[in-house]
């Protein structure tokens, strides 16, 4: 067996969605954003629009993460060549994670003692000092946790302490925001609101506990969010700390913290019983400075509730020293995001800047952030997309849409390759379908997502490209006991044409569709024709409201750069062609052969009747074939590279061959079941094709991955070898051809983990040997659902890529070398 001498794995894209969560992303001062996509930690560049890697740790959703220094704190860290960042998921743990700025590497630090009993809401921190820092995390366990995180930015070691635990009593807090006072170093601020619409300050030292200063009412429904700006001078009167808090009473209040002179606790006392009290706010004492806190400014402009409210970051002087602009980011609900500013000469707060999403399938935004320099700001929305604006003006202000990177918000079930490898098509339990392609940009590509060919009401389970020739089309089977056909309208085809540079121009030539227009009620996907176009452009735009019967139509285009989320979501979609019916139950896998004459599907199932795999003729759509033989759920199945034999296994843990004879010069299909056999002592998830031969795999819960030979003769399979038993199951497989042996075995696991192994299957002794582990910070980190190797035209290269799709909501592709 001739052995590859090293087996390189190199990341080429991560594909993923935002946790539709509000505070699970924070943009760091190193310029870097992270957020939470189900159980990992997403790191992305707003510069390139990449995702640069996924931290694995967390065992639960992530629900906030929070940079340290975060872009408030980036001029304390002007020298850090280390920085770092929390996470906190659903089950109340907090990571740290460290960041090395030189190397580019990630380190996981420490798991934070003391773990919330209930998911993690919202991660504060503020730098205390060049390598101090004060956090603190609140809970649905209404338990507020502080602590003492000492970061040497330099190397040593990192220690965490626990300096206070407070209990909120019954009414969990849901936002926290941490200050230094004015006029003092180690005295500190918190400000905490929840569901009990009020705002709790906390007051405390840098090594102590935290003692209930006040609380400010106003705000008449849940708040959301809190942010403390640096000390700013108001009225020629320095010392003076503003917070700003936002709720979904849809308002935004500012509140103004003011040192006076100092009280006495009898002062203080007789100070509360007067009106003066009741009108300027209440008065706290901490150290030897006394506090009045009043309302400074009450903002109305959103028409819903507004998730987040954030200070434009410090900003630097020509003389080093930091001031805070009057500048506020705030994002909500109601699609939009606004920066309000005080007007010079009355003072009063007023909207000058107002972006958002136009498309009528929104949702609404979670949270907004500034970047480090303020001249970007960042939304993330309930369709796990993110919106990115950019100031591009000189002297004045002109917001432009950025590209950001995109992906799925469930878990990716299904993904498939392009008849030609130029794309890559993935389903979800999202309800999309998205086509990811290299755009190339110079000398290279990047890969972004190009179009989402279906927008459903159901969560997709399965998909098959259809190959042959011809134009390109695909069948979706999701948890209705339906599968759609759909094809690629004439838009989809230039813009892939601008994309990858290179069209095969024959496909352009019969398609008459420009694109798809999605129903009102419905779920199918209408075809939008040429000429139809052009007349619903002549018509009046006022003829009726945007409304659930009347929504507005679909304008497809050809693509000349990638698109951002407003043109995904609405103008990119695929026109339906048919239904295929047959089904009792929601569908669960679908393939095609290879010449692209025959599908096969097959659906959920608990009885021998209702598991029949159906065939479909691929152009007609007619049922030609019922294959009976499981008794349990088919979970995958696929056709030999020779289209003479399908494949199938299922949830009833035994495998079935069936040989499929299609007579010369006629439509006749004839099949026949070869035979059925217990493969695996647990489910079967997987199985894969050798590509150049007549043997297979197959993988199991039961942790093991057995290659079996189809007998001719005997019309039997038999075992050839079982692989050294994996640590979790095996739940995808893929198989490709190579220079040498028979071939390599891609393997996915549960716990997100990918290998891949040589294979040498002489009759008299065959062989398998592990090539590579993937490092677990390229990895998935929940269940692979399915793993694919790209279909390339050039065969010489010794580099090969493989994608994959996992329930942590991730789409990657690696590039494998071998040497």
């Amino acid at each position: 067996m001739t052995e590859y001498k090293s087996v390189n794995v190199q990341r080429v894209f991560i594909g993923s969605g935002c946790n539709r969560i509000v505070n699970n992303v924070s943009w760091g001062a190193c310029g870097l954003v992270s957020f939470g996509s189900q159980n990992a930690v997403s790191i992305f560049s707003p510069q390139s629009a990449k995702i640069l890697t996924t931290l694995p740790g967390h065992k639960a959703s992530v629900n906030c993460t929070h940079w340290l220094p975060s872009t408030k704190f980036a001029f304390k860290a002007t020298g850090w060549e280390k920085h770092y960042l929390l996470s906190g998921d659903a089950e109340g743990v907090i990571i740290l994670w460290e960041f090395t700025l030189a190397e580019n590497k990630w380190k996981y630090v420490s798991q934070l003692p003391k773990s919330h009993q209930k998911g993690v809401t919202c991660i504060t921190a503020i730098v205390t000092f060049q390598n101090e820092a004060i956090v603190a995390s609140t809970s649905s366990d209404c338990v507020v946790n502080v602590w003492k995180l000492d970061l040497p930015a330099f190397g040593g070691d990192r220690t965490v302490t626990c300096l206070d635990t407070i209990f909120v009593g019954l009414k969990p807090m849901v936002t926290l925001s941490l200050a230094e006072l004015p006029g003092s170093t180690t005295n500190l601020i918190l400000a905490m609101g929840g569901l009990d619409n009020k705002i709790h300050l906390y007051r405390g030292e840098t090594k102590g506990q935290f003692v209930r200063a006040c609380e400010l009412k106003g705000h008449t429904d849940w708040i959301r969010s809190l942010d403390f700006s640096l000390p700013v001078t108001i009225n020629e009167e320095p010392h003076n700390l503003l917070l700003v808090s936002s709720s979904q009473d849809k308002g935004i209040r500012i509140w103004k913290m003011a040192l006076i002179d100092s009280v006495t606790n009898i002062n203080k006392t007789k100070a509360e019983n007067t009106l003066a009290y009741y009108i300027k706010g209440p008065i706290f004492t901490s150290g030897s400075f006394s506090y009045q806190v009043s309302l400074e400014s009450y903002i109305i402009g959103h028409e819903d509730w507004v998730y987040s409210v954030e200070w434009h970051p410090p900003s630097l002087t020509e003389s080093g020293s930091c001031f805070q602009p009057q500048s506020i980011l705030s994002a909500s609900i109601d699609k939009t995001m606004m920066i309000w500013q005080p007007e010079r000469t009355t003072g009063i707060w007023v909207n000058v800047v107002s972006v958002g999403e136009l498309s009528h399938s929104a949702l609404g935004f979670y949270g907004g952030h500034w970047s480090p320099n303020g001249d970007s700001i960042l939304a993330h929305g309930y369709g796990g997309s993110f919106h990115l604006w950019k100031n591009v003006g000189t002297g004045f202000d002109n917001w432009k849409p950025q590209k950001v990177p995109s992906g799925h918000f469930g878990s990716v079930t299904d993904i498939a390759w392009g008849r030609f490898g130029e794309y890559l098509i993935s389903v979800s339990h999202d309800q999309t379908s998205r086509i990811f392609a290299s755009w190339v940009e110079g000398d290279h590509g990047t890969w972004y997502e190009i179009a989402r060919p279906q927008v459903h009401g159901h969560d997709i389970n399965c998909l098959a490209m259809i190959n042959g020739k011809g134009n390109y089309r695909y069948v979706s089977g999701a948890d209705e006991k339906v599968g759609r056909v759909f094809e690629a309208p004439l838009s989809f085809l230039k813009t892939l044409n601008h994309a990858t540079s290179h069209l095969h121009d024959d496909l352009q030539a019969d398609v008459q569709v420009l694109g798809a227009n999605m129903s009102a009620l419905g779920l199918s996907q209408k075809p939008i024709y040429a000429q139809a176009l052009n007349e619903t452009r002549d018509k009046s735009g006022n003829e009726g409201f945007d409304t659930l019967e009347s929504i507005p139509d679909a304008v497809p285009s050809v693509l000349t750069e990638p698109p951002i989320e407003e043109q995904l979501a609405w103008h990119t979609l695929w026109p339906e062609s048919h239904k295929l019916y047959g089904h009792g139950n929601e569908l669960f896998s679908l393939c095609c052969d290879h010449q692209g004459k025959l599908v096969a599907s097959s659906c959920k199932a608990q009885s021998m009747s209702v598991a029949e795999i159906w065939l479909w003729e691929v152009g007609s759509w007619k049922a030609v074939g019922r294959l009976q033989s499981h008794s349990l759920t088919v979970t995958r199945m696929e056709f030999s590279h020779d289209d003479k034999y399908l494949l199938a296994v299922s949830r009833d843990r035994h495998l079935s061959l069936f040989s499929i004879d299609r007579a010369e010069g006629s439509d006749e299909i004839s099949y026949q079941l070869i035979t059925r056999q217990e493969a695996h002592k647990r489910i079967v998830w997987a199985c894969s094709w050798n590509p150049s031969g007549h043997q297979f795999a197959t993988g199991s819960r039961d942790k093991t991955v057995k290659i079996w030979q189809v007998q001719k003769e005997q019309s039997c399979v038999q075992q050839l070898i079982t692989l050294p038993a994996f640590k979790s199951s095996v739940t995808a497989l893929s198989w490709t051809a190579s220079h040498t042996n028979d071939g390599v075995l891609a393997i996915g696991m549960e716990t997100g983990l990918i290998e891949l192994w040589g294979l040498s299957l002489n009759k008299s002794e065959p062989k398998s040997n592990l090539l590579i582990q993937f490092d677990p910070f390229m990895c998935h980190v929940s269940s692979v659902n399915r793993l694919a190797w790209r279909n390339t035209e050039n065969d010489e290269s010794n580099d090969m890529q493989l994608a994959s799709c996992g329930a942590d909501h991730c789409v990657r592709i690696f590039k494998v070398s071998f040497v």
